[in-house]
């Protein structure tokens, strides 16, 4: 593993961990044990330890995040699903300490730089483009007329809110209402579809 991987692996950990703002060049020092001449050679400054983190999400939502969990799942709405099935087991294994590393980044960054906010949309993009394939796999299930787009960023919505008040409340339910709701939506659009076939 290169100087650059080790990096950007212990800079996702303690970000997510610690926070941006509360992580240290002396604590990716310590967690990489490497010396700051290559950490320096590597990444110029703390920032763009951050773009490096943010574009690794990025390159990585598929074998990082979806394939895992969409892993013997082959409905497309039963995938959107097993997507937040995954962020539930984290929220319990973490006892509802977890935060959506992007989602986290986004509210404590209030003022990104262009470049930093372009990847953290970037993050969001891919992560709303994936649910909105399943919603156009999905097909005649849905309504004709159903924005599919605008559908995946409510299910974004939805995931994020109930990560973060999972975690501000420390109780998973509050998770659970989040998903239960959606999956109510879910069951009257394709009602809908139905009744309109």
């Amino acid at each position: 593993m290169s100087a650059r991987e080790k990096i950007v692996l212990a800079a996702m950990e303690l970000f997510w961990l610690k926070g941006y703002n509360s992580t240290s060049i002396a604590d990716l020092l310590s967690r990489t044990q490497l010396n700051s001449g290559s950490l320096y050679h590597a990444f110029p400054s703390k920032q763009d330890v951050l773009i490096g983190v943010l574009e690794a999400y990025r390159d990585g939502i598929h074998q990082q995040l979806l394939a895992p969990a969409w892993a013997d799942v082959d409905d497309p709405i039963e995938k959107i699903f097993a997507l937040l099935r995954h962020y539930r087991t984290l929220i319990v294994e973490t006892d509802c300490t977890y935060g959506c590393p992007i989602g986290s980044l986004a509210l404590e960054l209030h003022e990104p730089d262009p470049k930093v906010r372009e990847l953290i949309a970037a993050n969001f993009g891919n992560w709303t483009a994936a649910i909105e394939q399943c919603l156009a796999d999905a097909g005649k299930r849905l309504p004709g007329e159903t924005d599919r787009r605008a559908l995946a960023q409510f299910v974004l919505t939805a995931m994020e809110g109930g990560v973060m008040q999972a975690r501000t409340h420390r109780h998973v339910a509050y998770f659970d209402r989040a998903v239960a709701q959606l999956r109510a939506h879910f069951a009257l659009l394709e009602q809908a579809a139905k009744v309109g076939a």
